[in-house]
């Protein structure tokens, strides 16, 4: 860091299994990619390739040696598998791992119907090429998921051998764990907590208001994920307190309420 402060929340450091940020590649090209590590490198542990953008991202190749030489892993979104999958190109999935050598992969099946025994086995599979990330919810907003199910899907995929499993969000963070609005489960949230243990989570969580959500539940060390490239350092800033949101919550200081005053906005 630039400087000393004291008093700010520990953070863990890499290679790290709590505090992990994975940031979201939407279709960066090679020379914002070597941008975005130039600034932000210390502060991802993992980039997620957006849904099946690395299908039509040109010079694939050289934008991954990027990341890999700022030792950063890359993977490439779980839309990907399943659009593998729904074609019935199971191994061809696992070919194109091995030609982009890719050392982890994502397993979801937000977009496709998938029996769970079905995910499991290719949570299994892919477990011994790779490591794996297994992503459980829905995209579609009017599929409800209730919290025991949330639980048993997630506890299954951790079984079967995923690393990590992720709460689904997609990139705009209003289905899953959130409502249309963007306002998070907090009850489903608490209650997946109950059961999963939270270094086992990565929270999908693009909104600020979201970050500052788990953060605040959670502590500096939350697993959070679909961070935008430009969103990194401001996350990190909201991690140690050092943004309005979280500024006095890590010092255990209560903001007063004074209704004389405007309403407090943070920046």
């Amino acid at each position: 860091m630039n400087y000393i402060l004291k008093n700010l929340p520990e953070r863990t450091s890499k290679p790290r299994q709590t505090g992990f940020t994975m940031a979201m590649d939407k279709g960066l090209s090679v020379r914002e990619a070597e941008d975005f590590m130039s600034i932000a490198g210390d502060h991802v542990d993992i980039v997620k390739l957006g849904w099946g953008t690395s299908y039509v991202t040109p010079n694939l190749k050289d934008k991954l040696k990027v990341y890999k030489d700022a030792g950063v892993p890359c993977y490439f979104g779980g839309t990907l598998f399943e659009a593998f999958i729904i074609r019935d190109q199971f191994d061809d999935y696992r070919k194109i791992l091995d030609k982009y050598e890719m050392s982890f992969a994502e397993i979801s099946d937000g977009s496709i119907d998938l029996e769970h025994d079905k995910k499991l086995e290719y949570v299994n599979k892919l477990s011994k090429q790779v490591t794996v990330l297994s992503e459980v919810g829905s995209k579609d907003a009017d599929k409800i998921i209730p919290p025991y199910k949330w639980i048993e899907l997630m506890q299954k995929e951790l079984d079967a051998g995923a690393w990590k499993v992720i709460g689904e969000a997609r990139e705009s963070g209003n289905v899953g764990l959130f409502r249309s609005s963007g306002e998070v489960r907090s009850g489903l949230v608490q209650e997946i907590l109950t059961k999963i243990p939270f270094e086992k989570i990565i929270w999908e969580a693009p909104q600020k208001a979201q970050q500052v959500w788990f953060i605040q539940l959670l502590g500096a060390n939350v697993n959070l994920g679909n961070i935008a490239p430009n969103e990194v350092i401001p996350l990190e800033t909201i991690r140690l307190g050092l943004r309005g949101d979280t500024f006095l919550h890590f010092l255990g200081i209560e903001r007063k309420k004074d209704k004389s005053a405007p309403p407090f906005h943070a920046d």
